[in-house]
């Protein structure tokens, strides 16, 4: 699919591959995060993005987050559930070819897309260009994972690994055309 924009990620991960718990806590990470004692590059990556595409679990989870993490940026809601309107700081779209188009016509060039299932839909439509996995040195047993199932492999090239504080391990893939 050509689009007119590229789409990346940035996330946290436990080493067994969930990015949060089944009820969406997220404190394993955001605890580990901030014993790592850096910001892993996350100021200097959304400041490279023009807008935030997250499915309705994601959005929720950025609700319970003492201010909104995403003030004055464009932010894309995709979900079959969330009420258009309900929320003034975000955009809902019902399915990813609106998403798609809605993007577009705004002139978005970089996109973050964040949570499981959004990440899981732009990489099976080939919208992801390069994923950046920060993994903390805990295991769950159970939650919510980043992947699962694809419509075939997803060839990736490693760029980068890097080793932060609290040994959180950080790595960077561009996905293969």
């Amino acid at each position: 699919m050509t689009t007119p924009f590229t789409a990346s990620v940035f996330i946290g991960t436990s080493l067994d591959g969930f990015i949060a718990r089944p009820d969406g806590d997220l404190a394993w990470l955001t605890s580990r995060g901030e014993a790592a004692g850096e910001d892993l590059g996350y100021q200097e990556f959304i400041a490279g993005v023009d807008a935030v595409v997250m499915g309705r679990g994601t959005y929720e989870a950025g609700l319970r987050f003492d201010s909104w993490p995403y003030e004055g940026m464009r932010v894309a809601v995709l979900s079959t559930r969330l009420e258009p309107g309900a929320d003034p700081r975000v955009t809902v779209y019902r399915d990813l070819d609106r998403l798609i188009e809605g993007l577009a016509e705004s002139g978005v060039k970089r996109v973050y897309a964040d949570g499981g299932q959004v990440i899981r839909s732009f990489l099976r439509a080939g919208l992801i260009h390069d994923l950046t996995i920060t993994t903390v040195p805990v295991l769950l047993g159970t939650g919510l994972p980043l992947f699962g199932p694809l419509d075939g492999d997803v060839s990736l090239t490693h760029r980068f690994t890097q080793v932060f504080g609290a040994g959180v391990v950080q790595s960077t893939y561009t996905v293969d055309s």
